[in-house]
């Protein structure tokens, strides 16, 4: 199975990160980072802030890419780039495929509250050692 190309976006603010419940497989349910399926000819970058602006609301500009991930499962093989962003604008309010959208402090997810998908705490490591450089 080829793997689809897509992006989310991680955006942390005042000891908070921005995180969506997904609506739609895989993981519907859990929560994790506004991202999608990328665009053809789309960048990694741009496509994290499209999704994140649909899904969200929340307009932010991307810092940088912290890891690309094989995410590989039920059915689905993605190559899903996390994008350290900064926020802008906005607060979050769910649309497109989120039933929900909410700032988690940074401790849940670490402790890996509320349900999340597979990673979401070790993304979130990376950003918080990223923005400490």
């Amino acid at each position: 199975m080829t793997p689809t190309r897509a992006a989310m976006a991680v955006v942390v603010r005042e000891g908070h990160v921005l995180l969506v419940q997904r609506r739609k497989p895989p993981d519907a349910g859990l929560w994790g980072y506004p991202g999608g399926h990328l665009d053809p000819g789309e960048s990694h970058e741009t496509g994290a802030l499209r999704e994140l602006h649909e899904e969200t609301g929340v307009l932010a500009r991307s810092i940088a890419v912290l890891d690309v991930l094989e995410i590989r499962a039920e059915g689905y093989a993605f190559d899903l780039a996390a994008v350290l962003c900064a926020h802008v604008a906005g607060e979050p309010v769910a649309a497109d495929d989120a039933m929900a959208a909410e700032w988690v402090p940074i401790g849940d997810v670490l402790a890996r509250r509320p349900p999340m998908s597979d990673r979401v705490d070790e993304v979130l490591e990376a950003a918080l050692r990223a923005l400490a450089r």
